[in-house]
């Protein structure tokens, strides 16, 4: 968010101060002229009637992961927020004043590239095997191998993985194909 502020003249009755090409000025509802300088709007107050107010940015939104997402959704039914984020978080990693910032701005989650994993099975032939990794729903911290061709995953098992959990299986020397929208 920019540190600048932009300054307006507005009356009573909602009215924005504005300008037209030859300096005339005129009270309009829809439009008016900000200035970067507060002391100039201050004058145009003081003269034409009317008080300064302030242009306010929205605030950009925080970008955090899914396990911080939830963190701060739960603080936001915390009786004490604060304290909530605080105990869950490592303040020395700047993580708890990130956390803060997304309680008070809003955040996104961001999203976790996901690849389908392969290992090349015998040569290079026309129609090579591969084996793709699979993590079965019933046994979600184990790896299963299924060989064919390379194909879309199969329901009820997830083959996708994301970076961390290509290296948590040791999957760092197969092939990786990264899975776009549609396919997820």
């Amino acid at each position: 968010m920019s540190e600048e502020k932009l300054y307006a003249v507005k009356n009573d009755e909602g009215e924005f101060l504005s300008f037209s090409d030859d300096g005339d000025s005129v009270w309009n509802k829809a439009v008016g002229h900000f200035e970067k300088d507060k002391q100039k709007a201050r004058s145009w107050a003081y003269n034409r009637g009317g008080h300064v107010v302030t242009l306010i940015e929205e605030p950009k939104k925080v970008v955090l992961t899914e396990e911080q997402a939830g963190i701060v959704d739960k603080a936001r039914v915390s009786d004490i927020p604060a304290t909530y984020i605080s105990g869950r978080t490592d303040a020395y990693n700047g993580e708890e004043s990130l956390l803060m910032e997304a309680y008070v701005n809003g955040y996104t989650v961001e999203k976790e590239e996901k690849y389908l994993v392969y290992k090349a099975l015998g040569g290079k032939q026309k129609h090579e095997l591969f084996a793709q990794a699979y993590r079965p729903a019933i046994f979600p911290d184990t790896i299963t191998w299924s060989v064919g061709e390379r194909r879309a995953p199969k329901t009820g098992v997830s083959a996708q993985f994301s970076e961390s959990e290509i290296a948590h299986y040791g999957l760092q020397d197969c092939d990786k194909e990264e899975v776009t929208d549609d396919e997820q």
